[in-house]
């Protein structure tokens, strides 16, 4: 159904659009920050909640591709399957879970949220068209379980997805109720990393590249960095203006360790 509305053709057009697409932001985001989380900022739109605006941000993406996967003829195929659970695994955790473990009254810009709200949408499309419809009817996952790039591509992505976990726990806790100071999160890929979420969270999609196999799944490998590389960066100068030479000291990394 879905390759019949969309052509193979255009899906191809699709992936490389959206890979040049992440080029482009990636320059962008070296000069303007995404106003969000540390590095709020109200010209991005009126703000809204944190907990609602991750939610309504990240459900799209979790929403379309279980539909996606719910209407494909092989959806209980093993490598679509599994696939599928690791992809939704990520995106529960992100839509549902991580939101209402946010502590405070911090905003978000609503302009931020509207942004990820289209790019998980468009996602969602990227991923489910390869996984659940292209891949399986050219035959790609065949024999799929006896490729070992499966098993270390499955190993990054958890490697990442607990990564992620923890970092972000790490940072939860910096602060006691009440108290609105910044620290520098300490423990963990902290010690080589600033940005260890975001570094978890290019592993597991890195990992899950590897795993699929795919262009499609490169694309967003690609947007991941591109979206979190230059971020990160921009974290890098915030703290290195809040903190000095305590945080310069560190000696750490931006996003991957020893690399950048």
């Amino acid at each position: 159904m879905f390759s019949e509305i969309i052509s193979l053709e255009c899906y191809n057009t699709f992936l490389v659009v959206m890979a040049a697409i992440a080029l482009v932001v990636f320059v962008a985001l070296y000069f303007v920050e995404a106003g969000y989380g540390y590095l709020f900022n109200p010209k991005f739109g009126f703000p809204v909640p944190n907990k609602v605006g991750w939610v309504l941000m990240e459900c799209p993406v979790f929403i379309a591709m279980a539909i996606l996967w719910w209407l494909s003829p092989v959806k209980f195929e093993t490598a679509p399957l599994l696939l599928f659970i690791i992809f939704q695994t990520h995106y529960f955790q992100r839509s549902f879970i991580f939101p209402m473990l946010i502590r405070g009254n911090s905003k978000m810009p609503v302009g931020i949220m509207l942004m990820g709200m289209v790019f998980n949408t468009l996602n969602a499309i990227m991923q489910g068209g390869w996984i659940f419809y292209y891949g399986p009817e050219m035959g790609y996952y065949d024999d799929w379980m006896s490729k070992p790039y499966i098993y270390i591509g499955v190993a990054i992505f958890l490697f990442g997805f607990i990564t992620n976990l923890h970092s972000d726990y790490i940072i939860r806790n910096l602060r006691k109720p009440g108290d609105t100071k910044h620290y520098i999160p300490k423990g963990g890929m902290f010690r080589y990393v600033s940005s260890a979420n975001y570094f978890g969270e290019f592993m597991e999609w890195v990992g899950f590249a590897i795993a699929s196999w795919s262009w499609a799944s490169a694309v967003f490998a690609w947007w991941t960095f591109a979206n979190l590389g230059p971020r990160s960066a921009s974290l890098y100068k915030r703290y290195e203006r809040e903190f000095g030479e305590e945080f310069t000291s560190l000696n750490r990394k931006r996003i991957i360790p020893f690399i950048y």
